[in-house]
């Protein structure tokens, strides 16, 4: 490792207990995705601890989150704000920050509370995704702007409200970013094992509402239209495409409809996701979602309604996405640490910001394990150990002379 670094780097393991501090208070706000108040204040307590990069603020609304309720209607709910930090759209590389300030928990969730597992493991809402990556990325960031070489990058940070709804009101966003930035740097968490994320797939969200006509069970019987058997065929001829197509996976995951038992149920809803790995998939399930609903729609006096859509493009490692993975090997070695990478299932805003082709890494958080449950963790030397890794990369690519690799898309 540069010696000229080791000054910079080192001033982060002072940051430590302020890092854990910062990232506990930041848990015990409630900020599931719908609960927007939570979600605001998460953001200004952000913009507090952003303080000291002495960047341009932003609190930017997004448009409202839009869903279709019990009744089958679409329904809108506020979303929290983004918060939007920039400085230096001058400098010649241009990197783009990004950390989701939403959880998968919602104001009424009984997990609310840090418990301490051993020294090292903390169990707490958000604790791994995404409020320790908070405080990575705000760390190694001020140790950038602290060192002799924060002038050769500009930055912009996107404190997003609604990651895990699928970013619906911030890809614009994201997508607005990466017509001025060169790289990303994102800080979802890692694997439990510090592996990253590579390539990821891509994914939809849908809601299907199904609607019949309702008669008494016993004496009009015929009479009726069963929504629930329809949204039943439905569902099972969606079922029956998995494997029909590699790598594409369709779970029909939530299904309600009906009430009383005499009479014949007129709406049923269901929702299902779709996670795919090349992007021509997206057409091939369009098209079979579609040829089911003709005949589902073509049944006498049922209608079946389609909602929603593929809101991320698989994420396809470019060659300058692998160099960027390999400078943060690279970085790791230098550390004392092992990096590797490998495609998973899951996506992020790393998808959004690779489909505008931008090459990023997505797991720049802390290590930590079983997020979206009850039992999520993460290790807490990670917090100043990651803060580290991102803080060597930002000043090998400050200092490197030949970025000509970023342009290979």
């Amino acid at each position: 490792m540069n010696a000229d670094f080791a000054p910079w780097l080192d001033w982060i393991d002072s940051q430590q207990d302020t890092m854990l501090a910062r990232t506990i208070a930041l848990a015990e706000i409630n900020s599931g995705s719908l609960n927007y108040a939570g979600v605001n204040a998460v953001g200004k307590q952000l913009i507090e601890y952003a303080a000291k990069l002495e960047g341009h603020v932003e609190v930017l609304p997004v448009a409202p989150y839009e869903f279709v309720n019990a009744s089958g209607d679409v329904e809108q709910t506020p979303l929290g704000d983004a918060v939007r930090i920039t400085k230096r759209p001058e400098a010649p590389l241009q990197i783009f920050f990004c950390g989701h300030m939403d959880t998968v928990f919602p104001i009424d969730h009984p997990f609310q509370t840090m418990t301490w597992l051993d020294d090292n493991t903390l169990n707490g809402p958000g604790v791994a995704d995404l409020k320790g990556g908070l405080m990575i990325m705000v760390t190694a960031l001020e140790a950038l702007e602290r060192s002799p070489w924060a002038d050769q990058i500009g930055w912009e940070i996107l404190f997003n409200p609604d990651e895990e709804i699928g970013s619906p009101g911030s890809a614009q966003l994201i997508a607005d970013a990466a017509t001025r930035v060169d790289l990303g740097m994102i800080y979802e968490p890692c694997m439990p094992d510090g592996t990253l994320a590579g390539a990821r797939k891509g994914s939809g969200n849908f809601s299907l509402v199904v609607r019949g006509k309702a008669a008494h069970a016993g004496r009009e019987h015929h009479l009726g239209r069963n929504a629930i058997r329809a949204m039943a065929d439905f569902i099972a001829a969606l079922d029956d495409l998995n494997g029909q197509r590699e790598g594409v996976t369709i779970n029909p995951g939530f299904i309600e409809g009906g009430g009383a038992v005499n009479i014949v149920p007129d709406l049923c809803l269901s929702r299902f996701n779709i996670r795919l790995e090349r992007p021509e998939d997206e057409q091939w399930c369009l098209d079979n979602i579609a040829s089911i609903l003709n005949e589902i729609n073509g049944r006498d006096g049922i209608s079946a309604e389609l909602h929603g859509g593929f809101g991320r493009k698989p994420k396809v490692l470019t060659p300058a996405n692998q160099k960027l993975f390999e400078l943060a090997k690279s970085c790791g070695a230098e550390l004392g640490m092992t990096i590797e990478w490998k495609p998973t299932g899951g996506c992020c805003d790393g998808n959004n910001l690779a489909a505008a082709g931008i090459p990023n890494i997505d797991t720049l958080g802390v290590q930590g394990g079983k997020i979206h449950s009850s039992d999520e963790y993460m290790l807490v030397d990670s917090l100043s150990q990651r803060a580290r890794l991102s803080a060597l990369m930002l000043m090998r690519l400050a200092t490197d002379t030949d970025l000509s690799w970023l342009k290979e898309r």
